[in-house]
């Protein structure tokens, strides 16, 4: 093969990431280049390409860069045996892919045909699935639980398209707003559409109103639940301390 030896940028190339993830990686000693020229080019060799393969397979499986760099830091760590875990973990997400895509041909066959009568094939596929419906149905009781899953059912492509949408923006803005006072004109202005997109995956009628309490406790568990208010796998207190705040403000404020 010959000495191996890529600049930043070939190796970005080469791997599909960008320059600047390899400065991260530099900067955090999870990816260190092999020459460092006086001028400060970086290069990289073979072990170093072998070391990136591993950190992209890891990203892969979802561990953080820290965890990662504990993985390949440590004294016994095996490159073969460490593939060879990949190739399983890897096969058993390509199952699990499989299973996935066919519940979302069914749930797509239902919204289109009315096929769907069992609501158990919404969840095939998604893990701990059943174990969170129960939890749903704990909290907010069964007959809520049906009222949103039935809806979801009868819903639109189209309007559960917008619905996700509008989910994504207002998470995103609320998310730049964190710092600001929960009370303040422009977090209440997000919270309150917030509020309008969680009775549309609820299934409330227009006009019906949600009760306070409802709405208070679901922030109330975006403080005392990590999944709910999570990022990229990663809890975020502070965000879900900021959205209990403001949703609790507006449930007393707008709310019965």
């Amino acid at each position: 093969m010959g000495k191996v030896r890529y600049s930043v940028k070939q190796l970005a190339r080469l791997a599909g990431v960008s320059v600047r993830t390899l400065h991260v990686y530099d900067k955090l000693g999870l990816l260190i280049p092999s020459v460092r020229t006086d001028a400060g080019y970086r290069y990289y060799g073979e072990p170093e390409l072998l070391r990136l393969q591993q950190i992209l397979f890891y990203k892969e499986l979802d561990l953080s860069l820290k965890a990662i760099g504990e993985i390949l830091d440590d004294p016994g760590f095996d490159l073969v045996e460490a593939l060879t875990g990949h190739k399983a973990a890897l096969a058993a997400r390509r199952d699990r892919l499989d299973i996935l895509l066919n519940t979302i041909d069914n749930t797509i066959d239902h919204l289109k045909n009315k096929t769907m009568s069992n609501f158990e094939k919404l969840y095939e596929g998604l893990d701990d699935a059943a174990a969170l419906r129960q939890e749903a149905i704990d909290k907010w009781g069964e007959t809520a639980i049906v009222q949103s899953e039935n809806a979801l059912l009868e819903m639109s492509a189209d309007r559960l398209e917008q619905l996700k949408g509008d989910q994504r923006d207002i998470d995103q803005r609320l998310r730049a707003l964190v710092g600001e006072d929960p009370q303040s004109a422009a977090v209440q202005q997000q919270i309150a559409r917030h509020y309008e997109m969680i009775r549309g995956f609820w299934g409330m009628r227009v006009g019906q109103p949600m009760k306070a309490v409802a709405y208070k406790g679901l922030g109330d568990l975006y403080a005392s639940d990590e999944r709910y208010t999570a990022i990229g796998g990663q809890p975020d207190p502070g965000f879900a301390g900021f959205m209990r705040a403001a949703m609790g403000y507006f449930a007393d404020t707008k709310l019965e």
